[in-house]
């Protein structure tokens, strides 16, 4: 089982950790011809999208790089097309909801609630808080009705894109934490599974590791959302 990481290397030792801790083999890359041997996407977290892949003006992104949008787009839409799964997380679940037609919320009001705290400029924590999760999802069987993640964001997705719902979001200020798509092996998490801190939280991020080996060669479970 082979997962390609989409995204620079240096950024990506966390998520490498992650896939190689289950029966998997992590592989970093940009290129798109090395992908099409891999059975499933994890695109990971990083910087801000470009607004202009939204049609918005840049109000409040930072730290873009565009280049590599163009790339994980066109990554992500190889695995659309194909129909292999794909776990997005944090800037990779908000590429998968701009990818089907969605916008970015560029800076939220309640920021401080999800912000990454930067202790020294070489040093930080995630925030934690806690969430709600849709009943009879598959983040539901794996974690009940509520979940204390980590975050580390200041945007958010805006309006959902085609064939996307939530299944779990943030009851202060409704802040979508994980979408789904309808048809397709797609999930996204605006937190970050890579890296729990088990002294904050109970919650495993094998279990998502789990879940998304298991659509690899199988049949995923798709859960019918209520069309709203």
């Amino acid at each position: 089982m082979k997962i390609a990481i989409f995204g620079r290397s240096a950024q990506t030792v966390n998520y490498e950790k992650f896939v190689a801790s289950f029966p998997a083999t992590p592989l970093v890359t940009l290129s798109l011809g090395e992908i099409t041997g891999c059975d499933a996407l994890l695109l990971p977290g990083g910087g801000d999208i470009n607004p202009i892949f939204f049609g918005q003006h840049n109000t409040a992104s930072r730290e873009m790089d565009t280049e590599l949008d163009i790339l994980q787009f066109q990554a992500l839409d190889f695995f659309i097309a194909a129909k292999r799964p794909v776990l997005g997380i944090c800037k990779g679940m908000q590429l998968i909801n701009v990818a089907f037609g969605g916008t970015i919320i560029q800076h939220l009001p309640s920021a401080d609630l999800h912000a990454y705290h930067r202790e020294t400029p070489f040093s930080g924590s995630d925030s934690y808080h806690e969430t709600r999760t849709l009943m009879g999802s598959e983040l539901y069987d794996l974690y009940g009705p509520t979940a204390y993640v980590n975050s580390a964001h200041h945007q958010s997705i805006g309006r959902l894109g085609r064939d996307l719902y939530v299944v779990q979001w943030c009851p202060a200020d409704n802040c979508p934490e994980a979408i789904r798509h309808r048809t397709l092996p797609i999930l996204g998490l605006q937190w970050h599974p890579e890296r729990l801190d088990p002294a904050k939280t109970t919650l495993s991020g094998q279990a998502v590791l789990s879940l998304f080996s298991s659509w690899i060669g199988g049949n995923p479970y798709f859960w019918t959302a209520p069309r709203l």
